[in-house]
C-alpha cells in the first residue's frame, strides 16, 4: 500500500527526530547495563552503575547540575515575567525587544567566553572600577569564575535563557485576543502587573510551557557553559561524562553511559520539581484571585524588573566589547582599562588556521538551516492543504530532542554511527545538528504560517493556480521575512552546537564552537576572544541578511515593509 503524499512530510520529520533519539537512547541504555558487544561485554550487569557511584564527588556533581540548572531557569523565567508584566505594550518594552532579539543569535560558548573576560578578577568589569573605586592595584584574590557554588555558571545561563524565554513570551503576547484581556483587566481598575499575572499570564502560559521545560532540560545538562564558567572540583555531571566518554580506557564508556542515564534522571527530576512548583503556584493564585486586590501602585516592582533586564543587556554588551578588545589587544596589563598596545593584524595572522574551521562551520550551518527550514515549510504546507493545523502530538514530539538532555542519547548515537562507520564524518554531524535545529525552525515559522490569511491561496486557486504555484507565488513571497528569520535562527542554533559536533564528529570535524571552548580553557585570551567573535560573526550575518533582503525585495511595496 503506497503512502499518501500528504503523510510524507510527517513521516520524514518523525523519522528524522525519532530515529536518532530512539537509537541514541537504546545505545545509551544497553552499555549502561553492561551490554556492549564491540568491547566484548555481552552479559547484563550493574557494574557500570557501581563504578559510577564509586566516583569521587559524584553526589556533588549531581547537586551542582540540578541546582544551577533549575535556579538559572527559575531566575530567567521570573525576570521575563516581571518585565513583561510591568512593561508590555510600552515603548520601553519595544526598545528592549529590539535589544534582546539579536542576543538570541549569540551562541552559548561565545556568551560564556565574553562573560568570563568580563567578570574575571582581572576582567573588564574590575578594570573599569579599579583602582579609583575598589582600591585594587592588582587583581583581587577572588574565585569569580569556576566558583564551587556555580554562581558564575548560573549567571551565564541566565544571560542566554532570558532572551529565549522573552521572545517566546513575546510571541505568545502577540496571539489574537491577548490585548483584549489586558484592556479588560485595566478597565476593572487592576494595576499593570496585577492585570498580567491575574488575566494575561493564564492565557499565554500554555503556549510557553514547553519551551520552559526545554530550558530546564538544557540548563541541567549543559556542557560548553559548564566547561567555561562552571566549577571544576568537582565539575557538574555533564562535563564529567564527556571526560569519561573520551577516556583512553574504553571500559569507561560503560560508566559514562550509566552516568548519562543519571543525567537524564537529574533533568527529569528538575522538571518534576518545576511542575510541582507550577501546581503549587497555580493553586495559590486561584485562592488569591478571589481577594479582589487590584494593586494599582506597582512602580517600584516595575523599576526592579526594568533594572534586571537592563543589567542583562548591559552585561552582554560589555562582554561583547571585552571580546572585541581582547581580539585586537597585543599588550593589556592590569589595571589599564584599555590595552597599552594594539595588534590589528590578529585576524589576518589567524586566517590560515581559521579558514578551514570557518568554512566547515559555515557549510554545516547553511545546510542545516536550509534543510530544517525546507522540512518545516513542507510539513506546514502539507497540513494546510489538508485543512488542518499541525497536530498537538506532532508539535509536542518535535520538541522531544530539546526536552531530553543531549548526553542522554548522543552517547548512544555516537556508538551507532561508529558501528555503521559514519562517525567522524560531515554527514553524521549534519544529521545530528538537524535533530536540534529542526525544532527551533518549526518554532520560528509555525506562528507566521498559521497567521497567513488563507483567502489569498483560495483566490489563486479560483484562478486555476496549482498547489505548487500557490506555494511559490503566494506563500513564499508573503512569508519571505519569516522564512529568512527562520533560516537565521536555524543557522545560529547549528553554529552553537558543541556536544553533537564533539561526539558525533569524533574530534575530526572541527568548528568555531568546538575550537572556542577548547581555547577558553587555555591561557591565550586573544585567541579565545578571536574565535568567540568568529562564532558570533556567522549568526549575526544571517540575521543581518534576514533583515536586508526583505527590505530590498519589498522596497516598492509599502504594505510588505516592516513597520518600526
Amino acid at each position: 500500500m503506497a503512502l499518501p503524499v500528504s503523510k510524507a512530510p510527517t513521516l520524514v520529520v518523525t523519522l528524522l527526530l525519532a530515529g536518532p533519539v530512539i537509537a541514541g537512547l537504546a545505545g545509551t541504555i544497553l552499555p549502561a547495563f553492561g551490554f556492549l558487544p564491540v568491547l566484548g561485554e555481552t552479559h547484563w550487569s550493574l557494574a557500570p552503575f557501581k563504578q559510577l557511584f564509586a566516583m569521587p564527588g559524584l553526589g556533588h556533581s549531581i547537586a551542582l547540575s540540578f541546582a544551577t540548572g533549575l535556579n538559572a531557569s527559575l531566575l530567567s523565567l521570573s525576570i521575563v515575567f516581571l518585565f513583561a508584566a510591568g512593561w508590555s505594550g510600552t515603548r520601553t518594552f519595544q526598545a528592549i525587544s529590539w535589544f534582546l532579539s539579536p542576543l538570541l543569535s549569540v551562541p552559548h560558548a561565545a556568551a560564556a567566553i565574553g562573560l568570563a573576560l568580563l567578570i574575571a578578577p582581572s576582567g573588564f568589569l574590575v578594570r573599569l572600577s579599579s583602582p579609583w573605586a575598589t582600591g585594587w592595584d592588582r587583581p583581587p584574590d577572588l574565585l569569580l569564575i569556576n566558583d564551587p557554588l556555580g554562581i558564575a555558571m548560573t549567571l551565564g545561563l541566565v544571560a542566554k535563557e532570558v532572551p529565549f524565554l522573552f521572545l517566546m513570551t513575546l510571541a505568545a503576547l502577540n496571539k489574537p485576543g491577548i490585548k483584549d484581556f489586558a484592556k479588560a483587566g485595566t478597565s476593572l481598575g487592576y494595576g499593570r502587573m496585577a492585570t498580567f499575572f491575574k488575566v494575561v499570564l493564564p492565557q499565554i502560559y500554555p503556549l510557553i510551557r514547553l519551551p520552559i521545560l526545554a530550558v530546564i532540560a538544557y540548563a541541567t545538562s549543559v556542557v560548553d557553559v559548564a566547561l567555561i564558567l562552571g566549577p571544576t572540583t568537582p565539575a557538574p555531571l555533564a562535563p564529567r561524562l564527556i571526560g569519561w566518554m573520551n577516556d583512553p580506557d574504553l571500559s569507561m564508556r560503560l560508566t559514562a553511559s550509566a552516568g548519562a542515564l543519571v543525567q537524564l534522571a537529574v533533568s527529569i527530576y528538575a522538571i518534576s520539581v518545576y511542575l510541582v512548583l507550577e501546581i503549587s503556584v497555580t493553586q495559590l493564585a486561584k485562592h488569591r484571585l478571589s481577594f479582589g486586590r487590584r494593586r494599582p501602585a506597582d512602580q517600584y516592582t516595575r523599576g526592579i524588573a526594568l533594572g534586571m533586564m537592563a543589567a542583562i543587556i548591559g552585561a552582554m554588551l560589555l562582554a561583547f566589547l571585552a571580546l572585541c578588545l581582547w581580539a585586537i589587544a597585543k599588550s593589556w596589563w592590569y589595571p589599564a582599562v584599555l590595552p597599552q598596545s594594539w595588534d590589528f593584524t590578529a585576524f589576518t595572522k589567524a586566517l590560515p588556521e581559521t579558514r578551514g574551521i570557518f568554512a566547515t562551520s559555515l557549510i554545516l550551518g547553511i545546510l542545516a538551516a536550509v534543510l530544517s527550514t525546507g522540512l518545516t515549510l513542507w510539513l506546514l504546507e502539507s497540513n494546510t492543504n489538508q485543512s488542518k493545523q499541525t497536530g498537538i502530538w506532532l508539535r509536542t514530539f518535535i520538541f522531544v530532542p530539546l526536552v531530553l538532555p543531549q548526553v542522554a542519547f548522543l552517547f548512544g548515537l555516537q556508538i551507532l554511527f561508529l558501528t555503521l562507520g559514519l562517525d567522524g564524518g560531515y554527514l553524521a554531524v549534519l544529521l545530528a545538528h538537524l535533530v536540534f535545529v529542526l525544532p527551533y525552525a518549526f518554532l520560528a515559522l509555525n506562528d507566521p504560517w498559521q497567521r497567513l490569511d488563507p483567502r489569498y491561496a483560495r483566490l489563486a486557486a479560483s484562478m486555476g493556480a496549482s498547489r505548487l504555484r500557490i506555494f511559490f507565488k503566494v506563500h513564499i513571497p508573503m512569508l519571505l521575512r519569516p522564512i529568512l528569520v527562520t533560516c537565521a535562527v536555524a543557522l545560529a542554533v547549528s553554529i552553537g552546537q558543541y556536544l553533537p559536533t564533539l561526539l558525533i564528529g569524533a574530534g575530526r570535524v572541527i568548528t568555531v564552537t568546538t575550537e572556542s571552548v577548547a581555547l577558553a580553557s587555555g591561557g591565550n585570551r586573544q585567541f579565545a576572544a578571536l574565535y568567540a567573535l568568529l562564532q558570533l560573526l556567522i549568526p549575526l550575518a544571517g540575521f543581518a541578511l534576514a533583515a536586508l533582503i526583505p527590505a530590498i525585495v519589498y522596497r516598492h511595496r509599502s504594505a510588505m515593509r516592516l513597520e518600526l
